[in-house]
């Protein structure tokens, strides 16, 4: 990696940005890298994004920041998910050309792809039809990242680079009631069950759908080869390509927080996606991987989750 480089991460004190914020600055020591969140600019205004550059002159960034939200918040205000993604991510990458950034690196959720794609989600299944009516405003403006960054590449030549992580977890994630994907909200449930002394915990539908679960630290340690060695527009998946079945995860979340009780499945409760794994053959053939299994990435969470819990240092 390059060690002498000023490198800009917006959304830097995000769930990902918290993992990529110690890589960065492990592997490169000698770099300037500049952590901002949106107390320092907003970047849904374009003079705050001109002098967030003018201001910092760096030779690269990493785009993270983001309006993010659950399926709940996605549904009460799609508008708010639309237009604040679309004019971040849009203002961000333009100026970034604009100011003669030489590389930016932005990321996009596997939400993004069609409601209708076949597992394995490869990446040519992106543009085969609409994401789920749930989420279409928020993950539409995230795909547009993929048409901005070819189109600049194509015109002014302009370096970036385009990544899917699939679904990821680790410390640092939302673990909100109501507002957190499906491992935080695992967590949760199950570790204050066994605080409560709960006989048993009740999950929605019948535990076969399969997820594709991705330790954070993982997509986190693949961001210096990409920052390095990867130039082209065309997306790539970040992924396991592993099949978890959500009673897998269940009981693997209940036996690592130590709860005891019985896990059972309100089948009158819907299933959604049945089958969500993503193809991570074009990561695969780049000689990277996602090497940690999902029982060591959920310790080190769960781990993590139990300490700051206690300290009351997580928003619940």
């Amino acid at each position: 990696m390059n060690n002498k480089a000023t490198i800009l991460v917006t959304g830097a004190s995000g769930f990902l940005g918290r993992h990529i914020v110690p890589v960065l600055e492990e592997r490169s020591p000698d770099s300037e890298i500049i952590a901002l969140s949106s107390k320092d600019y907003d970047l849904t205004e374009q003079t705050q994004v001109r002098k967030m550059f003018e201001d910092h002159h760096p030779d690269r960034v990493i785009a993270l920041a983001g309006y993010v939200g659950g399926i709940g918040a996605n549904v009460a205000y799609p508008a708010e998910f639309f237009y604040l993604n679309l004019m971040i991510q849009t203002m961000t990458i333009h100026e970034a050309w604009k100011a003669g950034v030489e590389k930016l690196l932005t990321v996009m959720g596997g939400c993004s792809y069609p409601a209708t794609a076949s597992s394995p989600i490869n990446e040519e299944q992106m543009w085969g039809g609409l994401p789920a009516y749930e989420s279409t405003p928020y993950s539409v403006a995230k795909k547009m990242a993929i048409i901005q960054s070819e189109a600049y590449r194509r015109q002014y030549g302009f370096n970036s680079i385009v990544l899917i992580p699939g679904n990821v977890y680790g410390e640092y994630d939302n673990y909100e009631e109501g507002n957190s994907h499906v491992v935080p909200a695992m967590i949760r449930r199950f570790y204050e069950a066994r605080l409560k002394g709960l006989p048993e915990v009740v999950m929605w539908g019948s535990g076969k759908p399969t997820r594709d679960l991705v330790y954070a630290s993982d997509v986190a340690e693949l961001f210096p080869y990409f920052l390095d060695e990867y130039d082209s527009s065309a997306p790539i998946n970040i992924s396991t390509s592993r099949s978890t079945s959500i009673k897998e995860l269940a009981e693997l979340t209940g036996e690592l927080t130590g709860y005891s009780g019985k896990i059972t499945w309100d089948r009158s409760k819907p299933d959604g996606k049945v089958f969500k794994i993503f193809d991570n053959r074009k990561m695969k053939d780049l000689g990277l991987d996602c090497p940690t299994s999902l029982r060591e990435g959920l310790r080190r969470t769960i781990d993590w989750f139990g300490d700051n819990y206690s300290k009351g240092t997580i928003r619940l």
